[in-house]
């Protein structure tokens, strides 16, 4: 092997032979050349483009990563491809393109496929997006290409600071509001219902409880698996389940009778699936307007998960993360958790 320093960087390449006085004189010779500033000694890295590293980080880490979230690594490399161009070098990338992007993300007039056109959207949303884009950059720095040297040299968006959401809507639910909901929940849907007492009593987001088999729940053993393909964090665990949950779990079995890798939920249309997000999404709306709720920006499924976490403040917070499926204590407090006036003037 040959090794030197070009530009400050250290580089080593193969002389492809073993015969060291041989290597030696090809050593002066380079250190020669070098000197009289003649002819480099390697040829220059190749340059990586977007669209070779999405590629690669798409068939290589998006894999491993839970079902939803890959679905948003494919919308957001997809819309960045589109957007930077997937041949553009990523050396090349700065501040200026950066700061381009977060103004016309920020206005509509950039979004993914099949989303609707010209709406804007708020920093968490292009937080997300750069976060993404950083975690394929940082991965790029580490992995290797097979002759030695690293995908990427650098990240260039490296110690430029992400957008945060300075005022950000996070509705906690009331227990007014989830009694009224709960009150014509069955009006709704049978599933409506079930998935609203699972919301509440277990903190799960409603991704995770719609993908429920009914091999993850044990009636006897009151306890229920969380399958990581299913969660956003890709933690599996297992959490006890009320006496609510479990007389809801009862109830849904009753109404879909079944064993193995049958959905507690299953789609109306496919009960071979479990129903989606987005007919959660539409049964909340409507059960909205049969509780005669006032319209609320944020108030959905989220909120429920938001109740949960602040209902359980006085829990130890090891014991609240495992039972609501959160890996970091910092997101609890940080996004979930929100001291109503009562528990103020109490502390």
């Amino acid at each position: 092997m040959l090794e030197f320093r070009d530009r400050g960087r250290r580089k080593r390449i193969t002389l492809d032979h073993r015969d060291r006085d041989r290597a030696k004189r090809q050593a002066d010779e380079a250190a020669a050349g070098l000197a009289k500033a003649e002819v480099p000694v390697a040829e220059r890295p190749k340059e990586r483009t977007l669209g070779e590293l999405f590629e690669m980080y798409l068939g290589e880490v998006t894999p491993t990563k839970a079902t939803n979230t890959q679905k948003h690594d494919r919308r957001t490399t997809e819309m960045l491809s589109r957007y930077f161009g997937a041949s553009r070098a990523v050396v090349t990338l700065s501040l200026r393109d950066r700061d381009r992007f977060m103004r016309d993300r920020r206005a509509g007039r950039i979004a993914p496929a099949k989303s609707r056109e010209g709406a804007s959207v708020r920093d968490r949303v292009i937080e997300q997006d750069l976060r993404l884009l950083n975690a394929i950059f940082n991965w790029a720095t580490m992995a290797r290409d097979g002759q030695g040297d690293v995908l990427l040299e650098r990240n260039p968006f490296k110690g430029y600071k992400l957008p945060r959401e300075k005022n950000p809507r996070r509705v906690v639910l009331t227990d007014d509001e989830y009694v009224a909901l709960r009150a014509v929940a069955l009006r709704v849907d049978w599933r409506f219902h079930t998935a609203l007492v699972l919301a509440h009593d277990t903190g799960h987001r409603i991704g995770a409880i719609s993908a429920l088999r009914w091999s993850d729940v044990d009636l006897d053993g009151e306890e229920i698996t969380w399958r990581a393909e299913n969660e956003k964090t890709g933690y599996q665990h297992v959490t006890p389940m009320t006496s609510v949950a479990k007389e809801a779990l009862v109830f849904a079995r009753g109404r879909n009778p079944g064993i193995g890798n049958t959905p507690v939920l299953p789609a109306p249309k496919d009960p071979a699936r479990g129903m989606s997000r987005h007919l959660a999404r539409d049964w909340w709306k409507k059960a909205e307007v049969l509780a005669k709720l006032d319209p609320k920006p944020g108030r959905g499924w989220h909120s429920l998960r938001r109740k949960f976490a602040s209902d359980l403040m006085h829990v130890p917070m090891k014991a609240l993360c495992e039972l609501g499926g959160w890996k970091s204590h910092q997101t609890v407090l940080t996004c979930y958790q929100h001291p109503d006036q009562e528990q103020l003037r109490d502390a």
